[in-house]
């Protein structure tokens, strides 16, 4: 008998999970799943935490419910001078199949007559589908980036453009793209965005049962080959009475749980998923981890992720980081100095003024050495 499954027969924890614990039936789930707030510094209390209960639907989705992206070539059209110019010459094919297909070809010269555009941009169109997918007449916004030699997006407009989905063998269109830009930042002039710029012209929908089946997949945060298991073991037990002990889940992976539809949900299997999802895992274990978001200089870390000993260098500064010795300039950790923590270092290098950027290079640094005790978690 597994932990696990020791945890679901102890007559107190049955007891705690209350409703939780009755197989699945047809009416409205019954479970009220505890609700966790995640707290951003601490969130880890050691190498594995564990949380009292958690529902599936927050450590895992659905298989086919997960985000697309749309795609497609466009011509953003009313720059003042900034566009490709026209030595930029697949701006200028585009330009002449554009005239063409409006009624309107180029002339005898060819190409030679959109030598002087430069008013016009190639630039490639982007658009997410939403995990629930999208409906015919939905609208979501796209972005636009130049792919010639643009100087700037600012003031243009995107021509009608076709976009098509992510499988390079189905061109069907799913959506039409345009609309004026607008400029996130001025220091990146050839990125815009058009709000609610793309409208779909099919419904783009991803099925989530596939031979009887659906696939639940474990966020990347849980991926796990324990937490696989119990979750498998977790559905199995609830279950039990309608399929007379009959397992119909199984963890492929460390991300990947197949799940069997039962034959008394094979019309109706959107509400058994819904049920699916309710059901509360307990004791879900959680390694230290540490994120990093490059791209705003957010840094999270657990607070009590530790680093091995190890003398940084950077700059105009050393500081030296467990082995009983303190920092050239600040202590690290005084009450531990065998065993220094992350948050520890970080307080010593922003009293040290180091730009976000520069700590985020070092915590890089020391995953690669081997020297941060934790999952390091790149965005």
């Amino acid at each position: 008998m597994s932990r696990f499954q020791e945890r679901i027969t102890h007559p107190i924890a049955a007891r705690d999970r209350g409703p939780a614990c009755m197989g699945f039936d047809r009416r409205p789930s019954l479970i009220s799943p505890w609700i966790i707030t995640a707290v951003v510094l601490g969130f880890v209390s050691s190498a594995r935490e564990s949380v009292a209960a958690v529902p599936l639907k927050t450590i895992c989705r659905v298989k086919g419910q997960e985000e697309n992206t749309l795609h497609g070539l466009g011509l953003v059209v009313g720059l003042k001078g900034t566009g490709d110019g026209g030595s930029f010459l697949p701006t200028i094919r585009s330009m002449g199949v554009a005239l063409e297909m409006m009624g309107n070809p180029l002339g005898k010269n060819g190409l030679g007559e959109l030598k002087d555009a430069k008013n016009v941009a190639l630039v490639m169109v982007t658009a997410v589908v939403p995990a629930a997918g999208a409906r015919q007449g939905d609208k979501v916004d796209c972005t636009v980036h130049s792919v010639g030699s643009a100087k700037s997006l600012a003031g243009g407009t995107l021509f009608l453009t076709p976009l098509v989905g992510p499988n390079p063998q189905d061109q069907r269109v799913y959506a039409l793209a345009e609309g004026p830009i607008t400029l996130d930042s001025a220091d990146m002039s050839t990125t815009g965005r058009i709000h609610g710029g793309c409208r779909f012209e099919a419904d783009f929908f991803n099925p989530f049962v596939k031979d009887g089946r659906v696939t639940l997949v474990l966020e990347p945060a849980y991926a796990d080959f324990q937490v696989a298991q119990e979750t498998a073991e977790l559905i199995n037990s609830q279950m039990s009475v309608q399929t007379g002990g009959v397992p119909v889940a199984k963890a492929v992976n460390q991300v990947n749980i197949e799940v069997l539809v039962p034959r008394q949900y094979a019309e109706d299997p959107v509400l058994f998923v819904s049920q699916l999802l309710e059901l509360p895992l307990m004791n879900v274990p959680l390694g230290p981890r540490v994120v990093i978001n490059e791209r705003s200089g957010t840094i999270l870390i657990g607070g009590d992720v530790e680093i091995g000993p190890v003398v940084v260098t950077h700059k105009n500064m050393v500081i030296q980081a467990g082995g009983g010795a303190l920092t050239q300039f600040v202590a690290v950790d005084s009450q531990q100095p065998q065993n220094p923590t992350l948050k520890s270092l970080v307080d010593a290098l922003n009293a040290l003024n180091t730009p976000p950027q520069d700590i985020i290079t070092i915590i890089k640094g020391l995953e690669r050495n081997g020297k941060l005790r934790a999952q390091l978690i790149l965005q």
